[in-house]
This record gives structure tokens, sequence and C-alpha cells, in this order.
């Protein structure tokens, strides 16, 4: 039997990722579902939680710190956005969520949002707040993040708070474009370890990095290559990734032209995201998504001074 001091969850759209945690801060034990945000009714969540963290109960209360999805309007209860600039997170903006389970105390993270131009983000804020915990000090995490998936968000963070951000819908873009468009017809799953695939991304970044009005026509360009030279379905993957995050990255050039940045994501897409990049002359740090999630969640857990 675990007996958890108190429990991180990390709820996006499609999955719940739960961690038991111990009073000395170690992780004791971790389970995930994918019971996401997406799938679930307001009344569905206790349950969904439930299932993955009733062994770590104890017969006291054992609070739960959630971010990501699960405060939307959609999700268990609504954590209103906080208007930036403020600090990625605070304890006193915690929503409680309500429970039958007396054994449970569930608080809900609020994500963030911005004015003009409009935006929002929700999860992204805890990893960002555990990236500045990690880094050990309120001006120490200084710089532009970067975190990179499915909505790739740009941050600029000073003195320990988020300054503006910008969304970028690149990897539901990429998602769409490589399993729904007729792109799909030449496109192969992964283009990991296929020759010339480096080439063909950095190419395709360059391309649309000095001109990004042509993107829509160089997308097309790619099944027309598929069609008449033959162009491997793999290196077709890799030019539509370039060509998507090299827009990206001419949209955000006023955040990481001569910043420090930090990319926190899974490691494939950092690993993308870094040789963009660095081909641009920027050599970001990189840090793990969960660590900087569990990181934030964690100050959250911390008594108030």
């Amino acid at each position: 039997m675990i007996a958890a001091d108190w429990i991180a969850a990390d709820w996006g759209t499609s999955n719940l990722r739960v961690r038991a945690i111990g009073a000395d801060g170690a992780v004791l034990a971790e389970a995930a579902s994918d019971e996401g945000m997406g799938r679930l009714s307001p009344d569905g969540f206790e349950p969904a939680l439930l299932r993955l963290v009733d062994p770590w109960l104890g017969p006291g209360v054992t609070p739960v710190y959630a971010a990501g999805m699960v405060g939307a309007r959609q999700g268990w209860i609504e954590a209103r956005y906080r208007a930036v600039p403020c600090t990625p997170l605070d304890p006193a903006a915690l929503v409680e969520a309500p429970v039958r389970d007396k054994r449970l105390r569930v608080f809900i993270a609020p994500g963030l949002s911005q004015a003009k131009p409009a935006d929002v983000m929700r999860g992204e804020e805890t990893q960002i707040a555990g990236a500045l915990a990690l880094a050990g000090g309120k001006d120490a995490g200084d710089g532009v993040y970067c975190l990179p998936g499915t909505h790739s968000k740009w941050a600029h963070v000073s003195a320990g708070e988020v300054v503006s951000f910008q969304s970028v819908m690149t990897g539901e873009i990429f998602a769409l474009l490589s399993q729904q468009s007729v792109l799909r017809h030449g496109m192969a799953e992964t283009d990991e370890g296929a020759e010339g695939a480096d080439e063909a991304f950095l190419d395709a970044l360059s391309e649309t990095l000095s001109r990004p009005e042509r993107l829509a026509a160089r997308l097309f360009s790619i099944r027309a290559e598929g069609l008449l030279t033959g162009l491997a379905p793999a290196l077709a993957r890799a030019r539509l990734s370039g060509l998507l995050i090299g827009a990206e990255l001419a949209a955000a050039k006023p955040y990481w032209l001569g910043q420090p940045v930090t990319l926190i994501g899974s490691a494939g897409l950092s690993a993308a995201y870094a040789r963009a990049l660095a081909a641009q002359g920027v050599t970001p740090r990189t840090l793990d998504v969960a660590a900087c999630t569990l990181a934030g969640l964690s100050t959250l857990r911390r008594p108030r001074p």
C-alpha cells in the first residue's frame, strides 16, 4: 500500500497522468489513462481520478493538485484564466473542485490569458512555473520559453512573471495535413532515421523562414513532387515539418531573436525545434516536460510565505 502525502495530476484533453508524492517530495508511484477532459462530462472526472489513485489514499484527506484542461469551461470545474503579466502560478488562485469522496480534496490551477493579441494557455503555465523553480531563483529563469505541442506556446518571462505569450497551431495543422489532406497519400508515419530527412527538414525550414507568405504554395509542392519525382514519403514528412516549423519561427521571431530560449516538451518535438533554432544561431536549453510539470505543481504544495 502507498500512502501519498499528495497527488500531482496532469490532466489534458486526451490523457490523465497522476503521481503519488511522498512527504519528502519523492515520487512513490505513477499511473495514467486515456480519460482526458475530451472524453468526460463534469460528473465523470472524480470517478476517472479514483480509478487511478484509489490505492494511494489513506484514512485521512489527500490533496490533489491538478493542471491542464481539467480546469477548462468544459472540464471538472472552470478555473478562470489569470491575466498576464503575472506569475505563472499562484496558490491563492487555486479552484477547488466538488468531490463526493471525503478522502480527496482537489485543487485546480488556472491557466493564463492575454488580451491583445487575444491568447490563452492551460497547462503550459505549470510547466513554466516548474522551469523557474528548477532554475532556482526569481530572475534565474528570465528569457523565452518555447513549449512545442499541438498548440505551441512562446512565452516571455521576466522577474518571475509571464509578460506576454503567443500560441501557434503548428502541431494541429501538421496532424490535419498529414492525416486528412491530399498530402496524406504520400506521407510516411515517421521520418526518423530516413536518409536525407534532416536536409529536407532544414531546406523546408529555410524556405518558410525567408518567405513565409509562400507557405500554402510550398505545401502543395510536396504532393506534386511525390507525383512527378517520387519524393520519398519519409522526406515528404520531413519537408512538411520543416515548412510548418519554419512558419512558426517566422511568426515568433520577436520572441527568440537574440534571446536565451528554453524548450519544454517531449524529446522528439524538442529535438526538432532545437535543430530549427540551431540553424538560426540559437542554442536552446531543453527541459523535460514531465519534470517541469511536477516541479510546477510542487510549488503549489509548498507552504505560503
